[in-house]
This record gives C-alpha cells, sequence and structure tokens, in this order.
C-alpha cells in the first residue's frame, strides 16, 4: 500500500488510504492469488523431523474451504467466534481464511497458554468452535465442563476426547466454498489483550484491519515486497504481532512465510532456520534478540541472506541496534503499536527515517500525538500519553462486551495507549514507559527502557527489568531484577558491581538502588516482561 519515495516525508505527504466497501480478509490474502497463480508458493512449513514442506496458495485455498464446509456442517455461521489454538503451521493460516470466508470471528489463542487461560477466553468471548491439537485438547480436558457454549471441538491431531478429526472431516468435504459477502467494517478478529492490569480484555477488529496494517507492516522492509522475499517470526501467530504483522501481510503481498513450530526459542536455531531457508525479512522481537546476541560470531558461522529486520513490542536501545547491525548486517527498524491500534509508528533506515533511542515516526495514514489527560497535544519534549486518531482503519471496533472499558480508551478522538512517550522536534517518539511502568525518584520521572538497556551491556546480565519500588523519602527507587548469563553466581559484590556499571553511564538518580537476581523473567506468550510481577515482589 505505500507508495515509492526517496525520503519518509513525502513518503508520508503522497499516501493515500485504499480501503474498499466490500472486503474479505480470506478471499485477499489467499483466494486472490490462487486463482491467479495455484502453485504459487505461499508457507515453507519446517517440521519437527526438520524436513520442509511447501504449502501452494492453490492447496490453502482448498483446504480452507474444505474446512469452512466443515464448520458450516456444525452449525458454525456468521458472526460465531471460532478459536485458533495451534502452533506455527499451515493449518493456523488454512483456519483464518475459512473462518473470514464464513463471515465467522476468528479467536487466536495461544497454545502456550494454560487451562485457565483457555477456558477464560472461550467463556469470554462465547466461542462456539475450537480448532487445536493434542496438547490443546488435554487443557480443554480440565475445563470442558466450564466451556459448555464450545459445540464444536476439530483436532489436527485425530478423534478423542470429544473432538472430531478435522482431517478425516475435511478429506470428505467440498473443495468449492463461496465467501460471505463482508464489508470492510464487519466483525472478523479478536485477539487478547496481555491482561497487565485486570483480566485480559478482547480487542475485536473488522476485516479492514488487515489493510490498515499494510503501511506499519511494510515500512520496516521498504520497499516491500521485492522479489525473493520470504519471511520468517518467532513470534507466535497468535499474537497480534506474528499474525497481522507477519503472516496476514506476508499472504496479501503473496509473500512465502516460513512456519516452524517451537514452544522454546533457540538462537542457534533461527540463526540455522533463516540461513537454510534464505529467509531474507524478518521480524524478531526484542526478547529473542537479547537472546540472539549469545551466539558467537553468527555472520561468521551463518550464511545469512537478510536484506531487511524489524522488532517491535519494545524499545531496543543502542546496544541492541550495534549488535544487529554486526550479526545481520542491516540496522533493525523498529515499529510500535497496540493489539487495539497497531503498527502505528515506525522507523525506516533504508529512507533515512531511523533515530537512534526514538520508536521511529507516524507510519503514513496514521494520526499520532502525545497528549495531557484533557486530550491536548503536548509541547515536543514534554511527557504525555502516545495516543492515535480516531478514525483509523487499524484501530478496533471495541472491547467484547465491555462497553464502558471501549469509552475509558478514548478522550475525544484520541484513542490513548496508557504508554508514556516524547514527541521531539522532528516528530520522532520516544516511548518513556506504559502509565503504570514510570517511576518517580525525587521528583524525577524515570523511564524503564533505559535503565534495562544498560543493564544488559553488562557482562553478567542476560535478560533485566526495572520497576518502582515504593519509598517513603523518594517515592519510589528504581529496583532491578536481573537474570544472570551461565558461568555467573549472584553476590553482593555483583550487585554492587551492577549498580555501579549502570551509575556511570546513565546518571545518579537512575541507577537501581536495590538489585535482585532472580532464574526466571515473568513473560508474557509474546514475549513481554510482566512488570507488575515484578513491582508486586518488590
Amino acid at each position: 500500500m505505500l507508495g515509492s519515495a526517496e525520503d519518509f516525508d513525502t513518503l508520508t505527504r503522497e499516501f493515500r488510504w485504499k480501503i474498499p466497501g466490500r472486503y474479505n480478509i480470506g478471499v485477499d490474502v489467499c483466494d486472490r492469488w490462487a486463482a491467479a497463480d495455484p502453485g504459487r508458493l505461499a508457507i515453507l512449513h519446517v517440521k519437527a523431523d526438520g524436513s520442509v514442506e511447501e504449502v501452494s496458495f492453490g492447496r490453502l485455498r482448498d483446504t480452507a474451504n474444505r474446512l469452512a464446509n466443515v464448520l458450516r456442517a456444525h452449525g458454525i455461521a456468521r458472526g460465531d467466534r471460532v478459536a485458533i489454538m495451534l502452533p506455527q503451521a499451515p493449518e493456523v493460516a488454512a483456519a483464518h481464511v475459512a473462518i473470514y470466508k464464513l463471515g465467522a470471528i476468528a479467536l487466536p489463542i495461544a497454545i502456550l497458554f494454560g487451562p485457565d487461560a483457555l477456558s477464560y477466553r472461550l467463556q469470554n468471548a462465547g466461542a462456539k468452535a475450537l480448532i487445536t491439537n493434542a496438547q490443546g485438547l488435554a487443557k480443554l480436558a480440565d475445563v470442558r465442563h466450564e466451556v459448555p457454549g464450545v459445540t464444536c471441538v476439530l483436532s489436527v491431531d485425530g478423534a478423542g476426547d470429544g473432538a472430531f478429526d478435522v482431517r478425516a472431516l475435511a478429506a470428505k468435504a467440498s473443495s468449492d466454498f463461496t465467501a460471505v459477502d463482508t464489508s470492510a467494517d464487519d466483525p472478523a478478529l479478536m485477539i487478547y489483550t496481555s491482561g497487565t492490569t485486570g483480566q485480559p480484555k478482547g480487542a475485536l477488529h473488522a476485516h479492514r484491519v488487515l489493510l490498515g496494517h499494510l503501511p506499519g507492516a511494510e515500512l520496516p522492509y521498504y520497499p516491500f515486497p521485492q522479489t525473493g522475499d520470504r519471511f520468517w517470526t518467532p513470534a507466535d501467530w497468535a499474537w497480534a504481532g506474528g499474525l497481522l504483522d507477519v503472516l496476514l501481510p506476508c499472504l496479501h503481498h503473496g509473500v512465502p512465510v516460513v512456519a516452524r513450530a517451537g514452544e522454546k526459542f533457540d538462537p542457534e536455531q533461527a540463526f540455522a532456520l533463516m540461513a537454510g531457508l534464505e529467509v531474507r525479512t524478518a521480524f524478531i522481537p526484542p526478547t529473542a534478540l537479547r537472546m540472539m546476541r549469545a551466539a558467537a560470531n553468527p555472520r561468521g558461522r551463518f550464511d545469512l541472506k537478510l536484506r531487511a529486520v524489524g522488532s517491535g513490542g519494545e524499545s531496543l536501545g543502542i546496544e541492541a541496534l550495534e549488535w544487529g547491525r554486526e550479526a545481520f548486517g542491516v540496522t533493525i527498524n523498529e515499529f510500535y503499536g497496540q493489539t487495539e491500534c497497531n503498527l502505528v509508528i515506525g522507523s525506516c533506515a533504508q529512507l533515512g527515517a531511523l533515530k537512534v533511542g526514538t520508536m521511529g515516526k507516524a507510519v503514513p495514514g496514521h494520526s499520532v500525538a502525545v497528549i495531557d489527560r484533557d486530550g491536548h497535544e503536548v509541547k515536543r519534549g514534554e511527557i504525555g500519553q502516545i495516543a492515535v486518531k480516531w478514525p483509523d482503519p487499524v484501530m478496533f471496533l471495541q472491547y467484547w462486551g465491555r462497553p464502558e472499558a471501549t469509552r475509558d480508551k478514548f478522550i475525544g478522538d484520541w484513542m490513548t495507549t496508557g504508554d508514556q512517550g516524547v514527541m521531539d522536534e522532528e516528530a520522532y517518539i520516544n516511548f518513556v514507559g506504559r502509565d503504570d511502568d514510570v517511576i518517580t525518584s525525587s521528583g524525577f520521572r524515570i523511564g524503564p527502557g533505559e535503565i534495562e538497556d544498560c543493564l544488559i551491556r553488562h557482562p553478567a546480565v542476560a535478560l533485566a527489568a526495572a520497576v518502582g519500588k515504593p519509598d517513603l523519602v523518594r517515592t519510589e527507587i528504581v529496583k532491578a531484577f536481573v537474570v544472570l548469563k551461565p558461568g555467573h553466581a549472584p553476590s553482593a559484590a555483583l550487585a554492587a558491581e551492577i549498580q555501579s556499571f549502570v551509575r556511570t553511564r546513565l546518571s545518579a538518580h537512575e541507577y537501581p538502588r536495590e538489585v535482585a537476581f532472580i532464574e526466571q523473567m515473568p513473560m508474557t506468550t509474546t514475549g513481554k516482561v510482566i512488570r507488575r510481577m515484578l513491582r508486586d515482589k518488590a
């Protein structure tokens, strides 16, 4: 959707949205390509044994159509919620296409979720069907009595525990299916927020959400697509980052996507995968990037073909950017968004729109500002809340069954993010921290990102998070939670060394006055640190 330009400002100035009145994601990302070139490669599926299965758009269409007919035969109709609980695999893409063509609402759920998380989402969404595997069935068995509304359970691993064998049913179903006529504003997808405060909320999106994502999905890899592009991300396709930043935009553009299931991220495997399958573009979340830093001399050992790498979810910092240039041979472009309104800020080194320490500028097509509590834009250089102006094609329709929460998300026409930020004179936006992550100490407002970036530069630190701990004198003090690299043991001397390391590299008011060593960092399934748990621990 982005045009051709030599600089970012021109790209933004000349951008125009192209949102048709009638639009269906499933038809767009699959049927369009299958009709023009059914043999075109859609997915490269890396199986558990290491073999690679090639899935064409024609095959994807036939699989999705058969599944749509199976779902319809089991009573699934327009507007019904259908949950998908599977790891990265062609079946996930087929399920999404089938659900969209049915006019139903896709409900992606991470395979790593436990029974309670699964039960809550199925109940809250009023789901009627679940597509999963043996692992998901085992979790469902513990809570099946809590979700009587789920009348259709389909398993890709065969029948059992009240589930139908979806492969057997699909084999008997027709490969012809006519998509329901949907408008761009009809609901298509619901993704639950990570729930850092209170229970997760279902962010309901319309079919237009994919088109709204395109500018932000293209910008980090500009110009995108290019001949020979192959895309991979370790991000779960149940997360907006994996689904809407990668899978669906790539299928929209006819770019092959690499699918590889894996609950535990392995840096060596990641480098080997990208080299072996000649991945050219990748979205790698910050946590995965930090873990990949442990791999020695990756460019010397792996024949990487990368031309662009993007990252988002947390601020990277200069250390990660410098490492990325050395390890990948490219500058990592950052982007920012939320489940409710994703990919609205981004950087693009290819167009000279990159400034270290910032997330970038407003992506073409989106109106982004830093506002105060009354909805007025603050002066450049001042801290406020990052907000996106309505209407916007990438913006959610509502929180499912939560009209008050939906209203509370807005101040006038501004959709608030709950993230604090600063916009400089050049319109670059710097992420300061979540509203509840910003640390107030001795009158200073301190964002955790800069401290954490400094902490992981210490040779003994693998992962780190900074939170505010209540203090009678300073309001709060900075407390750091640290996971050490192998070969390093916790000690008072090491804690003091880390404190001095940060103090000398940042400032006296930002260094952690307390350092706690932990074995494992609490994280969401999308790889974000759950600072709420660390604040409670502090």
